[in-house]
């Protein structure tokens, strides 16, 4: 059933808006990340020449080479989309497979947003079945459920037949894999580079002949089973499929800081109270913050010593959030981390476990924050649901300015609106190379020997 899924289901025009903006947002932050040291580590390694663009680059590269540098780039911010059914990052992994699988068919800009229903909706049932056990033991749902989500959306791009495309997936479902004990490190946005080039090597291998078990996903020695899935029955999951719209009913979340999800509700509740009560380090005795079981299994670093740690460390990011009055790109710095006075509030952040929250709500949505001030006030503020969550969506103007400013860590300012434009009409676009040529900074082959010689950690 997933395969005629992902061959034959039509998705409704409400869904492929909301795979629009998905594509918008992953691209801007893929873009920004294409200069971070992991995206650059794998665009010293891969070879160049091809047809697919690396984003933010002068380089073209292999469809499998390019969706592995532009996942990991896509990811290398902690700044792409969430879905808390899945606990993934759907589009990191996804939009880059789409891409490149698109690339190489000529795909239509409304065929690439198909394909992103397709893979987003399989990805989620799987999630749904196996998550919160996969997710608690260890697994990186963006890793694990992306490659095959990814396979899902580069079958269809690549027309495989339903035959074909089962075996794509059965192929993608020995590729999955990815540990949560990598948080923090750059092998976490390689996670999702990885899950793009799989899934759409899963695609490519079918097309060319190579088959796979019928009983890869849910067979006795199979991915929910290996994988420790929570539930086994894959047919009570799937058995809506293309009548129901988990993309619509549960939707994604866009991030509005480049930081961990389950920081953004402590982040926007110690936000809003600094505005209202013109907080500073100072005034503060201490900060408590109360959240799910399943938070501190993502939140791992009480003494972050560099960026991509601080990124997963509550301490961290509220102290940044109290002493700056915003949590930004430029936030997550080796600067910042050294910042004495920065150290001296974390000391004062501590976070616990309330077994009431995530109860009846996603994990990583919840938070309550007391914030305890010399002199004895303390102030509480409970947030279920962060900004740009579907409940409280990101504004069209925050979803631009979002874009324009990632997009121009990497592109001129002119050629990034015209990214922005082009993406603003993609299910017009009648071949999304139009979308991708934009996706250079326009360079050529000197770029390409800059990068083939670059220092990764530069």
């Amino acid at each position: 059933m997933l395969a005629d899924f992902a061959t034959t289901a039509q998705p409704p025009a409400a869904a492929r808006a909301r795979a629009a903006v998905a594509v918008l947002d992953t691209l801007g932050v893929g873009l920004a990340g294409s200069a971070e040291p992991a995206g650059r580590s794998v665009q010293a390694t891969i070879a160049s020449g091809g047809d697919c663009v690396v984003w933010g680059t002068g380089v073209r590269a292999s469809a499998t080479d390019a969706a592995l540098a532009n996942g990991t780039a896509a990811h290398a911010l902690d700044f792409d989309d969430m879905c808390f059914v899945s606990l993934a990052h759907p589009s990191a992994p996804l939009v880059p497979a789409i891409l490149a699988a698109g690339e190489l068919g000529g795909a239509t800009g409304a065929a690439a947003l198909d394909a992103y229903v397709i893979g987003f909706e399989i990805e989620a049932r799987l999630g749904r079945l196996m998550n919160p056990r996969h997710y608690q033991r260890g697994w990186h749902c963006t890793s694990t459920l992306g490659v095959i989500g990814a396979a899902a959306a580069a079958s269809r791009l690549l027309r495989l037949d339903t035959a074909q495309a089962a075996h794509a997936l059965g192929i993608a479902a020995s590729a999955a894999s990815g540990l949560k004990e990598n948080f923090g490190s750059m092998v976490k946005p390689l996670h999702a580079g990885l899950a793009a080039r799989d899934g759409v090597l899963a695609a490519l291998l079918a097309r060319a002949g190579l088959t796979s078990s019928s009983r890869a996903l849910d067979g006795p020695q199979g991915f929910l089973h290996a994988m420790d899935s929570e539930g086994d029955d894959l047919a009570s999951v799937i058995r809506d499929l293309g009548s129901r719209w988990e993309i619509l009913e549960t939707g994604i979340t866009m991030k509005l800081y480049p930081s961990c999800a389950a920081t953004h509700p402590p982040l926007d509740a110690l936000l809003e109270l600094r505005a209202e009560e013109h907080l500073t380090p100072d005034a503060i005795e201490s900060i408590e913050v109360d959240v799910d079981r399943i938070t501190p299994t993502v939140l791992l670093y009480t003494q972050p010593t560099n960026p991509l740690e601080a990124k997963f460390s509550l301490q961290f990011c509220a102290a940044a959030a109290i002493a700056d009055g915003r949590v930004g790109v430029d936030t997550f710095s080796q600067e910042r981390l050294a910042d004495p006075a920065l150290g001296a509030l974390m000391a004062r952040v501590n976070m616990g476990v309330d077994e009431a929250l995530g109860r009846n709500a996603p994990p990583l949505t919840e938070a309550r924050v007391h914030v305890r001030l010399r002199g004895g006030r303390t102030l509480v503020r409970e947030v279920s649901g962060a900004r740009g969550t579907p409940g409280r969506p990101a504004s069209p103007s925050e979803i631009d300015a979002k874009f324009m400013a990632c997009a121009t860590r990497a592109l001129p300012a002119d050629r990034a609106s015209r990214a922005l434009e082009c993406l603003k009409r993609i299910e017009e676009l009648e071949n999304v190379g139009k979308l991708t040529d934009l996706l250079s900074p326009g360079s050529s082959s000197r770029r390409a020997s800059a990068l083939r010689g670059a220092d990764p950690q530069g």
